[in-house]
């Protein structure tokens, strides 16, 4: 064996013993974050502070520089930490202040991913949650095929269910008035709402949520939940409590308003990447081929597209065709690739630069409200 091999293991040897000294930095740091999250509570401090993470971000860059480190990499390190750390204090402070203690939940469609997501959600907060699906729910909660074997006295009534099938379990719901909050979490209220409306007449303390992340999302620091007011406050103040005690945005908006948007939320830009996928698909070019040349504008692209190619086409094509305002959205779209493609095909050099400039400043104005709201 060479001296210049033993010299190389035995720096690999001191490269595993500092990632071990890494990683229980990085559990001392949890555990720290634990008790942060004790002290916050107890002295009624809010979880994030943006003023502290800002400090402590420019002082650890400043620190890099002075060791030779990237101030870049420091930082995007830094920020995998912070938010770790978010969550950890996040979900300790749902469990500390949870309000199911003693009440019960159940979720039509647990078995299913967001379902789940709200199975885990409601059981952190201290509610017996139970599962109708007749797919087997999250392990720790009741489970039953068929939500009509329940006695629906249950506080709250989730139905995270397929669009297709949520308004009829609504309008089923209605002729039983469950006594609890009831409330669905789907992407689109117009196909909902014969189902809303029967619940409202028939008295139930009914509203409805659209959470805006998928289920694999831990952190709601930066998310929004959206929240339908049908007309009775108390149901829609008791959907916000569950979520009182999370760093999440919550909105709250009428139910022709949330569809109009999200026209533009969801459809725009669902059906934008899909454009973009297939015009690619189209090109009759290899995908590996335009990656060899690919830019970092089409790698951002390139990125979200490919995560909106992934994702289940039958509940996207209900987002585009179930949403009564959604064919203003696209009309929107069409007319604005024309107006492009007719800039660049006629050479007009002045028509170009205003869409690009309208662009940004309609972008900048958006850029100033999130920089005030942080």
């Amino acid at each position: 064996m060479t001296t210049e091999t033993v010299s190389l293991e035995e720096l690999r040897r001191r490269v595993t013993d500092i990632d071990r000294q890494l990683i229980a930095l990085m559990a001392e740091r949890k555990a720290v974050s634990e008790e942060v999250a004790r002290v916050k509570r107890a002295t009624g401090r809010s979880t994030r502070d943006y003023e502290r993470e800002r400090e402590v971000i420019l002082g650890v860059r400043a620190m890099a520089e002075e060791r030779g480190v990237s101030p870049a990499l420091a930082e995007q390190m830094l920020r995998l930490l912070i938010r770790s750390s978010l969550t950890t204090q996040e979900q300790a402070t749902v469990a500390a202040r949870g309000a199911g203690s003693g009440r019960r939940a159940l979720v039509i469609g647990g078995a299913g991913k967001m379902g789940g997501w709200f199975v885990n959600f409601l059981a952190s907060q201290g509610f017996a949650v139970e599962v109708a699906d007749p797919a087997p729910g999250p392990a720790g909660a009741t489970h039953v095929d068929d939500w009509r074997r329940t006695d629906l006295r249950h506080d709250y009534i989730v139905l995270a269910t397929p669009l297709a099938a949520t308004d009829a379990i609504l309008r089923d719901l209605a002729l039983r008035r469950p006594p609890g909050v009831i409330f669905d979490v789907g992407s689109l209220k117009s196909p909902l709402r014969a189902g809303l409306m029967a619940l409202k007449s028939h008295g139930c303390q009914v509203t409805s949520v659209h959470p805006m992340f998928g289920p694999d999302t831990e952190l709601l620091s930066g998310r929004h939940v959206i929240f339908v007011d049908l007309g009775n406050a108390a149901a829609l103040s008791r959907a916000r409590e569950l979520f009182a005690s999370t760093m999440a945005e919550q909105v709250v908006t009428s139910l022709d308003d949330h569809d109009r948007l999200i026209a533009y939320v969801l459809g725009l830009s669902h059906a934008l990447n899909i454009a973009f996928f297939t015009a690619l698909a189209e090109s009759g070019e290899a995908a590996p081929r335009l990656a060899k040349m690919s830019s970092t504008t089409f790698d951002a692209q390139l990125e979200v597209a490919s995560r909106v190619a992934e994702e289940s086409p039958d509940l996207y094509y209900e987002i585009q065709s179930l949403n009564d305002y959604g064919a203003e959205s696209l009309e929107a779209l069409s007319q604005a690739v024309e107006r492009l493609r007719t800039a660049v095909l006629s050479q007009d050099h002045t028509t170009f630069v205003a869409l690009m400039r309208r662009g940004r400043d309609y972008l900048q104005d958006r850029r100033t409200v999130t920089e005030r709201r942080a």
